[in-house]
């Protein structure tokens, strides 16, 4: 399918409220993101009803300064296309219906972007790699809410090789910073206490770490943090050290035990709030470059939840000749591997 204008992109599936449009080929003409940080760090996490509040009351304007900024008009677009899933029902509901009222008023189509899909298609955005990662890629999707390795083998086909069996590595991350004593969203906080500690002095489990797969669980280590802390065991500084190398050495154990069940990946791609960290991407890379393969890891400001990647998505489906009908329901659970078809 021949795109006919630029895509808007929406994204409301959490904390976020996003809006971008970006030109058939991939261009970011226009970018704007409204974090919620302040309206929910004194409940030390989301509130989904405070979130869809704010999603329903910024979206629009939001909406109307990135069109403005892209210089086109409602009419001027070649589609539209808004997360549906998997994420918070209420930010979701306003983010995709906002999305269908736009395309349906101004005869466009939509597209209804799975959240875990546009986070996977993010390294083909050009300008990350000449001409965009090429399928097949390894993924590994590390978030707040999702811990995965998926083998990437084209559009709307993927083999999910292993997940977390319990906590989300950014969960993780959040909850130790809390142990700690750190504010949320914890996971910067303690990457920047991690600076001034020494791993060495508090020493913590590295859970699944060469065993076979690529499964994760965080459970034990978040538990052997609050008895380090309890206890008294070793300087905040410290214990934050441990379990940031904790994390990145499963992270890179897992990495390559996923490369070995996906032959053929021609490149490690890291994708989420967690790959903004500094020690993770440090292992990935040293992961990629033994397999020879190159790292690729969006922008900082493009691993975290945005808008961008979800107009991207759209161009990508919209390319292909998939669109979504107009009674699409948002789904809080919306598996990727879904989205592959039956075998």
């Amino acid at each position: 399918m021949d795109l006919t204008g630029p895509v808007l992109g929406i994204e409301s599936s959490c904390d976020e409220t996003a809006a971008a449009v970006l030109a058939p080929d991939g261009a970011i003409l226009a970018e704007s993101v409204f974090s919620q940080t302040e309206d929910h760090a004194r409940f030390g996490g989301v509130v989904p009803e405070l979130a869809a509040r704010a999603h329903l009351s910024h979206l629009p304007g939001l909406v109307a300064g990135v069109m403005e900024k892209a210089g086109v008009t409602p009419r001027d677009l070649g589609g539209v296309a808004a997360t549906s899933g998997p994420g918070l029902i209420g930010g979701l509901i306003v983010g995709a219906s906002f999305g269908k009222g736009m395309a349906l008023a101004n005869n466009l189509p939509f597209v209804a972007v799975n959240h875990l899909e546009a986070h996977a298609l993010t390294p083909r955005l050009p300008g990350l790699l000449p001409g965009g990662a090429a399928f097949p890629y390894l993924l590994l999707l590390l978030s707040g809410g999702h811990c995965q390795c998926v083998a990437v083998e084209g559009l709307g086909r993927y083999r999910r090789l292993g997940t977390t069996l319990d906590d989300a590595v950014g969960e993780a991350f959040d909850k130790a910073a809390k142990l700690l004593g750190l504010p949320w969203p914890g996971g910067p906080y303690l990457e920047r206490m991690a600076k001034e500690g020494d791993a060495s002095r508090a020493p913590l489990p590295r859970p699944m770490f060469g065993r076979p797969g690529c499964d994760f669980s965080f459970s034990g280590l978040k538990t052997a943090v609050a008895q380090a802390v309890s206890k008294g065991q070793a300087a905040h500084a410290d214990i934050a050290a441990a379990f940031q190398t904790s994390v990145a050495a499963v992270v890179a154990d897992r990495a390559r035990n996923a490369l070995e069940m996906a032959p053929g990946a021609t490149a490690l791609v890291v994708s989420g709030g967690v790959a903004a960290n500094s020690a993770v991407r440090a292992s990935l890379s040293t992961v990629a470059d033994k397999a020879g393969l190159p790292l690729v890891a969006p922008p900082i400001r493009l691993c975290t939840d945005n808008a961008v990647m979800v107009a991207w998505a759209g161009i990508e489906r919209l390319r292909a000749g998939l669109t979504d009908p107009w009674d699409h329901a948002p789904r809080p659970r919306w598996p990727l591997d879904e989205l592959s078809p039956a075998a």
